[in-house]
């Protein structure tokens, strides 16, 4: 039975036709390009249709891959899922392959743990698809913004020639808080620790022959969110592409703002109402569009443990959930659309174990907390980037070990997307060569290292398992210790969750300056003083070029319609009413985030810590 009968069977068997259109949507179409045989579906998409079909998900993807396997990789891919059903019990995931270099880790194993499982199926232990970097690899995402957007536009297409397949930006500390470049607040700090953004002119040139309907952008970004992600909404219309094509992520954490980075602008209600307000817009308008990365790497930057940035991380996870739940928001709508975000630290296995552990909680709290069994709910997808805390100024080259090791872990960990630090980031922003050497790291562990042919390699390991269950019995000791405060939102507004990292962050120093954590270069085989490092810097007219484009941007626009659209956004935050939805019809008149910015600080105010 080919894919098309197998479905057509389904579609008989449990559905009218016009039943399944309403029930699968786009489904409709392409399903008939799948059985035309024009449309080869990806693994996610196979769990999807698998779940509306109710049909074994592993079975749709033998048929699938059977359709295209007239290239190399899809003969491979369909002998692994042929081999992990006609043979179930013959040999566990990351067991013996039959006379490869590498075990595939696709077979299965009669009777799995339960809290370890299979790969692709809950709880996700071992990863959230079942044939992983087999079937494709994680997106190289590295980090960049600095100065003006052409400056950053350069760097980024420097990063897609050389094989980086999608973008992450960051935005410099006036974007992040809602002012523009000619703000006072921001004399100093314009195009300083990221890209400076001030209006759709400037995502005009930061995207400059960048093909946004190929490749997917994350942004950095969460108090000025919706802002953002509007403006790259206003980009698209006007190159023709709906909001509905485009794909992406924006961070939107606003909860770990408040405990650990501090780029607030709002009290925490109105916060939390934006982020999800920003979710409800891209349920509607944006189907392809992540509006929320939750975020534990921050967390852990500012010093908490293994354990407290998985416990904290999925706590804010839940709040926000329960939040979009309280909006009238569908969790099996909402939930698919969750990513998060993590950091990877030295400790190699307490890391892999770590994101392992980090699959396994959040596929049980879905479940049990949220009431959702909906399997594409309870998947984890994630994020990881190397630590920054962790690169030194001392011998900076030593910097190019830690962070292989730590990308390294990341992929045992199954990551699904990985930014790699530059070796020189403790000195300055990165350099080329630094940016450059990043990517071929990531590049060298996808094509060189033979890990990604095998599912899950670390699973079975004793040490490993073993790490797994002890984090996840840390991190629930967490979100039990944030259920006493009364939830999330108010262990972030009374400084609970801030004391807790700060207490851990004060330990971890102390054992670095008494010598019982080493760290090489620093406080054990140090050198002698080296020559000075070559630091790049981002050019020193960048915040007089941004403010002359500012004005003339302001001077060209229509000012009248600019400021109609932003009484709209007022209005839709003083009472009801989509303000996403609002902010992009502004950003498409030519407001600014300042300007946006300030029309929600005149309604919502500003937040004021322990205020």
């Amino acid at each position: 039975m080919n894919l098309g009968e197998m479905i057509e069977k389904a579609r008989r068997g449990r559905f009218s036709q016009q039943a399944l259109g309403e029930k699968i949507g786009v489904w409709g179409t392409y399903i008939g390009q799948i059985e035309s045989g024009k449309r080869i579906p990806s693994e996610e998409r196979c769990m999807d249709l698998a779940a509306i079909l109710g049909l074994d998900p592993r079975a749709l993807l033998i048929q699938a891959y059977r359709q295209r396997a007239n290239t190399k990789e899809a003969r491979r891919l369909f002998d692994d899922m042929a081999g992990s059903i006609a043979d179930p019990a013959g040999r566990e995931q990351g067991g013996d392959s039959k006379g490869g270099r590498h075990p595939t880790g696709t077979g299965q194993e009669e009777s799995p743990p339960d809290r370890i499982g299979r790969a692709g199926e809950p709880p996700f232990t071992r990863g959230v698809y079942p044939s992983m970097y087999r079937g494709r690899l994680w997106t190289i995402r590295q980090y960049a913004g600095f100065s003006t957007p052409a400056e950053t536009n350069a760097r980024f297409r420097a990063l897609i020639d050389r094989g980086q397949n999608g973008l992450s930006v960051a935005f410099d500390l006036p974007t992040q808080m809602g002012y523009d470049s000619d703000h006072p607040n921001a004399e100093g700090e314009v195009g300083r620790v990221g890209v400076a953004v001030d209006g759709l002119w400037d995502l005009e040139h930061l995207f400059d022959k960048i093909p946004l309907g190929r490749i997917s952008t994350s942004m950095t970004i969460n108090a000025t969110a919706c802002i953002l992600f509007a403006l790259y909404a206003a980009l698209g219309k006007r190159r023709g592409m709906p909001a509905s094509v485009l794909a992406g992520t924006v961070q939107n954490d606003i909860l770990k703002e408040y405990v650990s980075r501090g780029t607030y602008i709002f009290p925490i209600g109105d916060s939390m109402r934006l982020v999800v307000d920003l979710m409800a817009y891209c349920l509607r308008a944006a189907p392809k569009w992540n509006p929320i990365s939750v975020s534990g790497y921050h967390m852990r930057e500012a010093g908490a443990t293994a354990g407290q940035e998985l416990g904290f991380t999925l706590a804010h996870a839940l709040a926000y959930a329960d939040a979009a739940r309280g909006a009238g928001l569908e969790m099996e709508r909402v939930l698919p659309q969750f990513s998060f975000f993590f950091g990877v630290h030295n400790d190699f296995l307490e890391e892999i174990a770590k994101f392992r552990a980090a699959r396994r909680l959040w596929s049980r709290l879905v479940e049990e907390r949220l009431g959702v069994e909906d399997t594409r709910c309870r998947r984890l997808r994630f994020h990881a980037q190397t630590a920054g805390s962790t690169l030194t100024a001392q011998q900076p080259l030593n910097n190019c070990a830690r962070t292989t090791l730590q990308a390294l872990a990341a992929v045992l960990g199954g990551a699904q997307s990985l930014h790699v630090n530059a070796y020189d980031e403790a000195l300055g922003l990165p350099s080329d060569t630094g940016a450059q050497l990043a990517v071929r790291t990531q590049q060298i562990l996808a094509n060189e290292s033979g890990i990604p042919d095998t599912v899950d390699p670390m699973g079975g390991s004793y040490a490993v398992e073993e790490m797994t269950d002890n984090l996840e019995e840390e991190a629930i000791a967490v979100l039990e210790s944030v259920d006493r405060e009364g939830g999330a939102t108010k262990a972030a507004a009374n400084g609970f969750t801030a004391a807790c990292i700060a207490e851990s962050a004060y330990d971890a120093q102390k054992k670095i300056e008494s010598g019982e954590t080493v760290v090489v270069g620093v406080n054990r085989y140090q050198d002698a003083p080296e020559p000075p490092v070559s630091v790049f810097q981002p050019p020193g007219e960048t915040e007089y070029t941004q403010k002359g484009g500012l004005e003339r941007a302001r001077g060209m626009r229509n000012s009248d319609a600019a400021n109609a659209a932003m009484d709209v956004v007022e209005r839709r935050a003083r009472g009801e009413g989509s303000i996403t939805e609002a902010v992009v019809a502004a950003c498409s008149a030519g407001a600014t985030v300042g300007e946006i910015s300030d029309r929600l600080r005149a309604v919502f105010g500003s937040y004021r810590p322990g205020g």
